[in-house]
């Protein structure tokens, strides 16, 4: 079954799961010329900063200063193969555990054509995540684009089993969109269970705790605050064009979520660290996995968390609270090798979300 036909089946088994009491586990020719705007983001940003979530983007920006992404009927992003006319076609869906491959693919727009034109987001054409399907494994990753619209990058999925992979972009004249597909690494494979919430974790000798909950149908603030050695780290570095990028993963169904953090590097009034603040809205309850992006030293850093959703869902048509909003890069974070982390931490209160303007989606 290649990943197109496999990716209805998760479509249609859609349970809504996706919200977060957050805890922390251990630490990837023009635009067709028919019109057509891809279906529009579901709600989750950054307050005054860049914001991007859900997936297969909306497009106008919230008062609130963020932006969030959605498949086609309301759908979360990454759960469709194709939306608004878009479609992410792969080479192959097949790769060898363990082996470098040369991944390719296009995206085609409405005419049918590969997209050769893209407009950048956060100093990016695309943004292509993989992860395991048992949500090991993560990678966040930078193809580079031929003059045809072909996409290619050197893929290694380290384990059996398998993955989904994402693409995230936003198509000249059109508005972004994130797109998923199925890749199976053939063998053994045996699943992790997902990790215990917690609000610690350490990657790299760093380690991260998050303070802030997040109630589903609900914008929510949550901070997330690095150190290294028991001090606190002042001096993270700008990586495509923020302190800090935050990937959330659906538990079952891998609906995607990429959320950034309020300001931005150099604006006069957003600090290199330690905390990096995040606003966002998720639309239901249940479990998912967070992967927080950041850079010091010169290296790109990735910190793991296992989210379950506090309180109440807000009632249908509730906007709820409107104010505010370890592996280096390419590699895999943990090897398919288990979801579990840091067991220490213990919950914090919940951040103010400050109120925020400039947010610009990704």
């Amino acid at each position: 079954m290649n990943g197109a036909t496999k990716v209805g089946a998760y479509v249609l088994g859609l349970a809504a799961v996706f919200g977060g009491a957050f805890g922390v586990g251990k630490l990837a020719g023009p635009v067709g010329e028919t019109g057509g705007a891809p279906a529009g983001h579901v709600a989750a940003g950054a307050s005054g900063g860049a914001g991007h979530a859900g997936d297969a983007h909306a497009g106008a920006e919230k008062q609130d200063g963020s932006t969030g992404t959605a498949g086609a009927a309301g759908l979360p992003g990454g759960l469709q193969v194709s939306a608004g006319g878009y479609t992410l076609v792969p080479r192959t869906d097949v790769v060898e555990p363990g082996e470098k491959t040369d991944f390719r693919f296009s995206v085609t727009g409405p005419d049918g054509r590969p997209v050769t034109r893209f407009t950048p987001q956060h100093e990016k054409e695309l943004h292509f995540i993989v992860v395991r399907r048992d949500l090991t494994g993560f990678q966040h990753l930078h193809p580079v684009r031929e003059a045809d619209g072909t996409w290619s990058l050197p893929l290694t999925l380290p384990e059996p089993g398998e993955y989904r992979a994402f693409a995230d972009f936003a198509p000249e004249g059109a508005e972004g969109m994130t797109l998923g597909t199925d890749l199976s690494a053939p063998g053994d494979y045996r699943p992790e269970p997902l990790g215990e919430p917690v609000r610690t974790a350490t990657v790299d000798g760093y380690t991260v705790t998050l303070v802030g909950d997040l109630v589903p149908g609900r914008s929510s603030g949550l901070m997330l605050s690095v150190s290294r050695d028991g001090e606190p780290v002042t001096d993270l570095e700008p990586y495509l064009g923020a302190y800090g990028h935050l990937v959330a993963l659906r538990d079952g169904d891998l609906a995607y979520l990429h959320v950034h953090p309020g300001g931005e590097p150099g604006d006069g009034r957003t600090a290199a660290g330690p905390g990096i603040t995040f606003h966002a809205e998720v639309p239901s309850a249940g479990a998912y996995r967070l992967f927080l992006d950041f850079k010091h030293g010169g290296e790109v850093r990735t910190a793991e968390f296992t989210a379950v959703t506090a309180g109440t869902p807000a009632p249908a048509g509730d906007d709820g609270d409107r104010s505010g909003g370890g592996a280096k890069e390419g590699e895999a974070k943990d090897g398919g090798k288990g979801r579990g982390g840091d067991e220490g931490g213990n919950a914090t209160p919940s951040p103010e979300a400050p109120h925020g303007a400039d947010g610009h989606g990704h």
